[in-house]
């Protein structure tokens, strides 16, 4: 088992209920919980059918150089890379509405 964090925007209703089962709401949207691997994976599955247009970041604690691994599905300016075997974040520029 290990700390798992799943944040949402713009997600339906019935997906931010569906987390709910496994892990305590700490304010809207965010979502933690001690779960196994297999509970984690079918999180995100559920997310990947469920989210529709919103979009969700999941991280949990892992044994890597930085303590955790994360994931992420739909758009959002921070796009996940990787950086020599380091996950990091770069933001996608913003967008000219001219």
């Amino acid at each position: 088992m290990s700390m798992c964090m799943i944040v949402t925007e713009a997600v339906p209703p019935r997906l931010r209920g569906r987390l709910a089962i496994w892990l305590l709401e700490i304010r809207a949207g965010v979502y933690v919980g001690d779960v196994s691997k297999r509970i984690r994976e079918m999180l995100w599955e559920q997310v990947s059918v469920m989210a529709e247009d919103g979009n969700v970041v999941m991280a949990w604690a892992t044994n890597t150089e930085s303590g955790f691994d994360f994931v992420t599905y739909g758009q959002n300016r921070r796009e996940p890379i990787d950086f020599d075997g380091l996950r990091l974040v770069t933001f996608l520029p913003l967008q000219n509405e001219n």
